[in-house]
């Protein structure tokens, strides 16, 4: 704060009309209507400093950086001015650091908040959000002189008319503060740690003295409080949204493409000061069509939730990378979890679709119940059986097999997307299940429910949502209904349990890719498919199902009700077998097995011509 002698000084020049400050006069933007309370210029010194007191109780209230300026604005009006007008650094709005400014011009201001009483609900401040324009240099001010540049406070005890139009952003602006009868103005600089964060102006009207001395030192203390509370509000938006960056890196950036199912995800950070945490989902897409659905919520909030999310969402994607059953990789899931340092607990819930006959395989370790919607405006909860969250080491998990049929959603969310502090878990999910209803496809596949969660402090938890939507019903077919085949892209048939099964295999491979125009695939998938139902019927039993998928990639896989994994062997040269699987890993871009209710799948995978 500067001396006595110095203010008096400034405030002598500043009267005798050697500068004027710009304002950005308060208007149509902030509280009008308030009723005027007691002015500080008819009040004790005593007065004063509770007055200056109670300020930390009525500034400062949340770590909203905007929210802060405003209620700086409102507390000073009426009882200290008659409108005031605070400007925050562009930059620090932006979570940076304040300025040591040292140029020549103006740094880049942004008004922020404003507040005035009835009388002067005329002016024409800078509207909230909008920058304020740079001064020339023939047309500097003291507010830039001395404020922002020099971090010094303005006084212009009893304003003349040539001082308007040097307080005022435009001559329009200076006419109505001259007609409302504005006639003192002060300006003083809002700095923490060193750094200036920005700057408040104030303005009084008919009816009160002008600013004092005594007035500006009261401002200076003010500000000097205010601007710990806007630096603190600035230091937090930084490092929230810091956190905030890590758990969306840390998420899906794009969901692949997956036969007979569209995925859309939507990630809602929370507004509470401490909600955002573990919440995440993933979507795989698995060796024959299938498509792997994940979320999940780690227990509590800040950078060592989001961390145990990460790690749990490489660990399921590596399970899943397997094509494990989602009940085995919640035990596996399970495992690792129990082996972190931090001992996190965290919910989970895997669904496996197959487009083969349009169901899900779902698994769940304390997760809420997803949601499923027929398209025919039928929405209920799947009886999922809940085992034991993550971590708790309580296992086995029992899977569910549900059918889904064209055009229906299942939906999948994490607790912030109903979870209230004024409403009971079983009343919200009965909110979520009408909302639902309520919804057209459209609107449920673009993330509508988001918008239906709680809102504003009812809200206090992050929220993710996952909605799949069965696009057709997969097509079916025996082995003597192959002719109508059609363009599906997905095939599938029953194999004959006897020497024949692989003729019959590659006959219908061949001309499902003929169908498909895609002949020049057919020599290498006639071999693939020979070597596949070969080994199921030396080591599996006979072969089971045979299915062909074309997406990205041409995938061919077999079934059995065998129960060993087949592997590759080194096979010597005088050996006459054991070169089936080396031939597939050569032709193919890869191959892989996994495991079965019944059995195993035998796949693999070739690329498609350019």
């Amino acid at each position: 704060m500067n001396g006595g002698k110095g203010r008096r000084r400034l405030a002598g020049r500043a009267s005798a009309g050697r500068g004027a400050a710009v304002h950005r006069s308060a208007g149509a933007r902030g509280r009008l209507g308030r009723s005027r309370e007691v002015s500080l210029d008819r009040i004790t010194t005593r007065g004063r400093l509770a007055w200056l007191n109670s300020a930390g109780s009525r500034i400062g209230t949340t770590l909203d950086l905007e929210r802060t300026a405003q209620e700086l604005a409102e507390f000073t009006v009426p009882g200290f001015a008659d409108g005031a007008a605070v400007d925050i650094l562009d930059s620090v709005l932006r979570g940076d650091e304040g300025s040591r400014w040292t140029g020549t011009g103006v740094p880049l201001m942004r008004a922020t908040a404003l507040c005035a009483v009835e009388e002067l609900s005329s002016l024409e401040p800078t509207p909230v959000g909008e920058t304020s324009a740079r001064a020339e240099e023939a047309h500097e001010t003291l507010l830039h002189r001395y404020c922002l540049r020099q971090g010094r406070p303005v006084l212009v005890s009893r304003m003349r008319n040539e001082d308007f139009i040097k307080v005022a952003p435009t001559e329009s602006a200076a006419a109505k503060m001259r007609a409302a009868g504005v006639h003192s103005y002060l300006a003083v600089p809002l700095i923490a740690r060193g750094l200036l964060l920005g700057s408040a102006d104030f303005v009084r009207g008919p009816g009160r003295p002008p600013f004092s001395s005594t007035d500006l030192a009261l401002a200076e203390q003010l500000a000097s409080q205010a601007a710990v509370y806007i630096d603190n509000a600035r230091l937090y938006g930084r490092e929230r949204e810091h956190v905030v960056s890590l758990q969306r890196t840390l998420l899906p950036r794009v969901t692949p493409v997956t036969p007979g199912l569209r995925v859309q995800a939507e990630y809602a950070p929370s507004t509470a000061h401490h909600g955002v945490g573990g919440d995440w989902y993933d979507v795989m897409a698995l060796p024959g069509g299938r498509t792997a659905l994940m979320v999940g919520d780690v227990m509590g909030h800040g950078l060592p939730a989001a961390a145990t999310m990460g790690r749990l969402r490489t660990v399921a994607r590596t399970l899943m990378t397997l094509d494990m059953a989602p009940e085995r990789v919640l035990a596996r899931l399970d495992l690792a979890t129990r082996d972190l340092e931090d001992e996190q607990v965290a919910t989970f819930l895997c669904a496996v679709f197959d487009p083969a006959d349009s169901t899900y395989t779902l698994a769940s370790a304390g997760h809420l119940p997803p949601l499923l919607l027929d398209g025919r405006g039928s929405a209920e909860f799947a009886d999922v059986p809940i085992g034991a969250p993550l971590g708790a080491g309580v296992i086995p998990y029992d899977p569910i097999r549900l059918k889904v049929p064209a055009g229906g959603h299942l939906v999948m969310y994490t607790d912030g997307l109903v979870k209230s502090r004024h409403a009971d878990m079983d009343h919200q999910l009965d909110g979520l299940r009408s909302a639902a209803r309520g919804l057209t496809p459209e609107a449920l596949e673009g993330g509508g429910l988001i918008g239906c969660a709680p809102a504003d402090a009812s809200r206090f938890d992050e929220a993710v949502l996952l909605v799949a939507t069965t696009a057709t019903a997969a097509t079916t077919a025996s082995a003597a209904s192959v002719a109508s085949a059609g363009s599906a892209d997905l095939r599938e048939w029953q194999l004959p349990q006897e020497g024949r099964a692989a003729s019959v295999a590659r006959s219908l491979v061949t001309e499902q890719l003929a169908a498909w125009d895609l002949t020049e695939l057919a020599d290498v998938c006639e071999l693939v498919v020979s070597e596949l139902v070969g080994n199921a019927l030396r080591y599996g039993n006979g072969p089971g199902r045979l299915r062909l998928l074309r997406g990205e990639r041409l995938v061919v896989e077999v079934s059995d009700t065998g129960p060993d994994l087949p592997q590759i062997q080194h096979a010597d040269l005088s050996d006459e077998g054991g070169r089936g699987l080396q031939l597939i890993n050569m032709l193919c871009r890869r191959w892989g097995s996994c495991r079965t209710v019944t059995g195993k799948v035998v796949w693999a995978e070739q690329n498609l011509p350019s």
